[in-house]
């Protein structure tokens, strides 16, 4: 059984970047686990922590369409949209944790050129925490794309998100949906690329470059066949 371990800046990037190949996952048996650094809106300066707090059930409402777990002890260590200012090493031993409980096969993350300074930031320390070294068990890492961050990032000497593999989610798409109407405050209204019409556009966009109906992106940063 396959354990697959998503590693992000804000809780609904999981949905939003890979919320089809969750679900793809656990139609295959696998177990699939989330770890977000911040709580996702402490930047907007709500003193009453209603925001924290709707966006907790949030994420619980999607990880229970989706059938994922929060590794929640873990989760919201970090301020928001201010990874930046945190030093690398506090990410990654964060991530090092993880890891350690669950030595899993398959790791997702941000992609490395987002506009989000968080995004750039766990990218940076996944890739960190999960180093080649002897006895490791993983075997691939891969970044996802998350809409007005990858598309809204506009690089000319570091090269932009450029997918190499792709999900055919056409049979989730629906579990996605539902997901994403869980985090329905982080939606965008259309046109905009984080709206629903956005998302389901990029999905068949996806696909049709793959010979789908609807896929989800994935550039592989790292992909390793160990000894069986």
């Amino acid at each position: 059984m396959k354990k697959v371990l998503i590693c992000v800046a804000h809780s609904d990037d999981e949905t939003i970047g890979c919320g089809g190949t969750i679900s793809y996952h656990k139609s295959k048996g696998h177990k699939v686990f989330c770890l977000s650094m911040t709580d996702g809106v402490g930047a907007r300066g709500d003193k009453n922590n209603k925001a924290i707090t709707s966006r907790k059930k949030s994420a619980i409402r999607a990880s229970k369409i989706l059938r994922f777990k929060w590794i929640e002890k873990l989760c919201g260590k970090f301020p928001d949209n201010k990874l930046d200012k945190v030093s690398l090493l506090d990410i990654v031993k964060i991530i090092e944790k993880s890891k350690k409980m669950l030595s899993p096969d398959i790791i997702y993350t941000h992609n490395s050129s987002d506009l989000n300074v968080d995004h750039r930031k766990v990218f940076e320390a996944v890739i960190t925490a999960f180093r080649p070294q002897p006895k490791e068990k993983w075997k691939q890492i891969l970044s996802f794309e998350v809409p007005s961050a990858t598309d809204f990032r506009n690089l000319k000497k570091t090269s932009n998100f450029q997918p190499n593999y792709f999900v055919d989610i056409s049979k989730h798409w629906k579990k996605k949906l539902q997901a994403l109407k869980a985090y329905k405050k982080e939606m965008r209204p259309t046109p905009h690329s984080r709206s629903l019409d956005g998302i389901e556009t990029l999905a068949k966009y996806r696909g049709f470059q793959s010979g789908m109906k609807m896929a989800e992106a994935f550039e592989i940063i790292k992909k390793i066949r160990r000894k069986s």
